[in-house]
């Protein structure tokens, strides 16, 4: 994606729709959040991207904290994708939400947009606080969420961070060497205690 909009020349007016402008922003600002991080896109370079003058970047958006935060929630449906696997089978949602994650992970439409997030998050204070907030509003807004199911798919969430963070950013080895279906047999079964709370074994 990031090749084929640096590719575009900047045209000198205003583009003929703005839904178009600003779908065009979007674009271009995942695919530079993806490559370079939070603090390492800039507007401008993402004005480049996207073939606008970077006016209409701060025309749309205003700065660019609103625009990651617009992009998270606009050219992203992967928490819905990966929550929406906990309404089904209690018995086995570990299996059902750790695949769906991990399988965000592995796809190459939606790889750059997780490493988006991964890497703004990490930079930026500011970004880790806009995406946290947004994640934990989508979850909380479930059918049926409790405080006490709430805590429990965040500790999920965290270590399934930690399985995709280890597997595709540090490439850390033999996770790295596992197929998908190898390790989600290895951490499914820690989810699944995790969303039924057996993992705090029992009491003493």
């Amino acid at each position: 994606m990031a090749g084929e909009t640096t590719a575009r020349r900047r045209p000198t007016g205003r583009r003929a729709g703005d839904s178009g402008t600003r779908d065009a922003i979007l674009d271009a600002a995942l695919a530079l959040f993806a490559e370079h991080g939070y603090d390492g896109a800039s507007l401008r370079a993402i004005a480049g991207a996207a073939g606008v003058d970077p006016a209409l970047v701060r025309h749309f958006f205003g700065d660019k904290e609103t625009l990651f935060a617009t992009a998270v929630a606009d050219r992203t449906t992967i928490p819905l994708q990966v929550l929406s696997q906990l309404g089904g089978d209690p018995s086995s949602a570990g299996r059902a939400l750790t695949t769906a994650y991990l399988r965000v992970w592995e796809d190459p439409g939606t790889r750059p947009v997780v490493l988006a997030l991964v890497r703004s998050a990490t930079a930026s204070p500011r970004a880790a606080e806009m995406l946290r907030d947004t994640l934990m509003s989508r979850a909380a807004d479930q059918p049926g969420m409790t405080p006490e199911r709430l805590r429990h798919i965040a500790l999920a969430a965290a270590h399934l961070f930690g399985v995709a963070v280890a597997r595709h950013v540090l490439k850390a080895r033999p996770i790295a060497d596992l197929t998908v279906e190898e390790l989600v047999d290895e951490v499914a079964p820690t989810i699944q205690r995790y969303l039924t709370g057996t993992h705090r074994g029992p009491d003493l």
